[in-house]
């Protein structure tokens, strides 16, 4: 296959002017603006001391003998009673070494490559769910055809970048073979990257060999050019499962990206205090990054954060809280320490698409920025903790990062944007309306928002008197009906079709592999 074969994509109504939904065109998002300082040097290297001690004292428990084996060929300390490793912090520093402090991820729409470190910003769609909920079908278990919608609504909408690992779960598939028909929504009904499922090494390769056939070149190209990543978890406190392991060789081998993030809540997977829960963190996603380097040096990784409290009068989790805030801040430190591009979350902890979800995310999402984010993961339809996904919550959430990319975009300061003359102009005690200064920028001078409402109450109720929620309701149907789904090459979707049968087949007759 070559390049020629590579599937494009053309933009859906949505990035069109004229009809439909008005949004943004899709862009690449940068953040100008010097990312927020929570610690100084010398708490910051407390935090870090302490995060060695963690890892050299107490070590992480891995259930794969193959991880076992490489550290203990790096010089590790490997108690395989235990099922413990002990690392130092030279073998901390010498993986930090091999590190890329950025990479970029294509996918089949070389256009929507995204770019991952320095002062980028990447948005990507809810990730994980077992249940979807819309306000015309009520809450349900995941399903194959809601998922699919999700996929066309993150091609729709320009505010996101890139797929999450199973935007929600279809849960009447297989266990075992779902991520064949995910990954296939994905390839054929966006154009953009995506996240692979990481649980085994046959969910990861089926992701790379699946982006490679989309994209017309081999997987060892590919090795040059990622086009897929995942997210590994660490199951805090200080635990590496063997699936995890698995996915996380199998991604480093082929030289695609790996996030490593530990999940960590504090008072339940972490200690109580935010700085205990930052150390823990900080151990834990360290350790991953060596494993990634130790597998093949090099490979790309992303410093990955998700920590947060609970709520210490029920132990349920509590997200895009002021803790969560910080911590969002402070981990984009210690990644800018370890020179590593970064993701963190904007999650929010409410059960419906309220003012609960839309502040709690605000919240999350400020501490991201702040904290220098490089990719925003669940930042698109997250609802209920992470349990559901949200359409109404996917509309609520494109507002908000839309918004958020008009704060980043570079103010204007020219002569003209100045006003001077502008302001002379007009007499004292005047208007501008009708300034010139006015008229040759008023369709553009402002963000137009696609959700808000800014009629008075006179015309807005006459227009149907329709909250946001509502509104949110008509857009993301709307934004179903003008998809367009994106071209691919037939030879190309053959191979992929093909691909996919033969896997199943595979995984029916060896429901292990």
């Amino acid at each position: 296959m070559t390049q020629d074969r590579r599937g494009g994509g053309r933009r859906g109504k949505a990035g069109r002017s004229g009809g439909g939904i008005a949004q943004l065109p899709w862009q690449h998002v940068e953040n100008p603006y010097p990312p927020m300082q929570l610690l100084d040097e010398e708490r910051m290297e407390r935090l870090h001391d302490t995060s060695m001690r963690i890892l050299s004292e107490l070590g992480i428990r891995v259930m794969s003998e193959r991880v076992m084996d490489l550290f203990a060929s790096a010089g590790a300390i490997v108690d395989r009673e235990e099922k413990t490793i002990r690392i130092d912090e030279s073998l901390v520093n010498e993986a930090l070494r091999a590190v890329p402090y950025s990479f970029t991820l294509t996918s089949r729409n070389p256009e929507k490559q995204v770019h991952l470190g320095g002062n980028s910003l990447v948005f990507g769609l809810v990730a994980g769910p077992p249940n979807v909920h819309d306000r015309i079908n009520g809450r349900r278990q995941g399903n194959l055809a809601d998922y699919q919608n999700f996929i066309k609504l993150a091609h729709h909408f320009n505010a996101i970048h890139i797929i999450g690992n199973q935007v929600v779960a279809p849960m009447e598939l297989p266990a075992n073979s779902r991520h064949l028909d995910t990954y296939h929504a994905n390839l054929t009904l966006s154009d953009l990257s995506f996240h692979c499922t990481a649980i085994g090494r046959a969910r990861a390769m089926d992701g790379i060999n699946m982006m490679a056939i989309a994209r017309g070149i081999s997987v060892e190209e590919m090795r040059a050019s990622p086009g897929v990543t995942t997210i590994i978890s660490i199951n805090s406190p200080r635990l590496f499962d063997d699936a995890m392991a698995e996915g996380l060789i199998a991604m480093a081998e082929h030289g695609q990206p790996v996030t490593v993030t530990p999940f960590t809540l504090m008072g339940a997977m972490t200690p109580v205090t935010l700085a205990a829960a930052l150390c823990q963190q900080n151990a834990e996603a360290l350790f991953g990054v060596v494993l990634t380097q130790l597998v093949n040096p090099g490979t790309p990784v992303m410093y990955g954060a998700f920590t947060s409290n609970v709520d210490m009068k029920s132990g349920a989790p509590a997200f895009g809280t002021p803790e969560n805030a910080k911590a969002n801040i402070i981990a984009g430190q210690l990644a800018r320490r370890y020179n590593l591009p970064y993701r963190t979350s904007n999650a929010n902890a409410s059960n419906v698409v309220d003012l609960q979800a839309a502040y709690e995310t605000e919240m999350a999402t400020w501490g991201a920025v702040l904290g220098g984010a490089n990719l925003i993961y669940h930042a698109a339809g997250w609802l209920e903790g992470g349990l559901t996904a949200s359409y109404e919550k996917l509309v609520l959430d494109v507002e908000i990062l839309q918004n958020m990319m008009e704060f980043l975009r570079p103010l204007p300061f020219q002569e003209e944007d100045l006003g001077f003359e502008a302001i002379k102009s007009v007499p004292a005690g005047g208007h501008f309306f009708g300034a010139e200064h006015t008229m040759s920028r008023y369709t553009t001078a402002f963000y137009q928002p696609m959700l808000s409402n800014w009629q008075n109450h006179g015309a807005w109720e006459e227009a149907g008197g329709k909250d946001a929620l509502e509104r949110a309701t008509e857009l993301w149907q709307q934004a179903l009906h003008d998809y367009e789904e994106p071209m691919m090459d037939p030879a190309i979707r053959e191979e992929l079709d093909a691909y996919v049968a033969r896997r199943r087949e595979e995984i029916a007759a060896n429901p292990e592999g």
